[in-house]
């Protein structure tokens, strides 16, 4: 039987690169599924997601079940804790078996203390202003004098972000 051809050309899959370092890292923290940090949102959903982070999954010496650390804000933390079962069924289901025993709760400021300055949720997307048309015109005043279409347009942009960069 001939080998096996593969349509990649050689190529391979950004996953296939990355998963051993993915998992080395996410194992030194006791993640053995590194799913329960790449897919936190999917697991606990948007609202618990926008609070909360995982932190660390230690084992205790009898090995009857791990604790899984979760980082959040002083302000979140009672929401939190009233949801520490839901949260363990949902994480145990990843697991496919119980391995999470107890559910910790860590306070910390919103920015984080040292932990890599974590940010909770994902930040929206910025909204441009609207630019302001006698910046426009300014903007294309000046670059008027180029004889060049393609560069006196490129110049009236570049002076255009720059003047509004400096209303705001």
């Amino acid at each position: 039987m001939p080998p096996r051809r593969t349509g990649t050309y050689g190529f391979k899959r950004t996953d296939s690169l990355l998963s051993g370092q993915i998992r080395k890292a996410s194992e030194s923290r006791g993640f053995a599924q590194s799913r329960l940090l790449t897919q936190w949102v999917e697991i606990v959903g948007q609202d618990i997601a926008a609070i909360s982070q995982p932190v660390e999954v230690s084992y205790g010496r009898g090995g009857f079940g791990a604790t899984l650390t979760l980082l959040t804000t002083g302000a979140n933390a009672p929401m939190l804790e009233m949801q520490k079962e839901q949260l363990r069924a949902k994480v145990n289901a990843v697991y496919g078996y119980n391995a999470i025993a107890r559910v910790r709760i860590t306070q910390t400021a919103a920015t984080g203390f040292q932990e890599g300055q974590v940010a909770f949720g994902h930040r929206k997307p910025a909204t441009k202003a609207e630019p302001d048309p006698a910046l426009r015109e300014k903007a294309a005043a000046t670059a008027g004098q180029v004889a060049d279409t393609g560069l006196r347009d490129a110049l009236a942009r570049l002076g255009e972000n720059i003047l509004n960069r400096n209303n705001r």
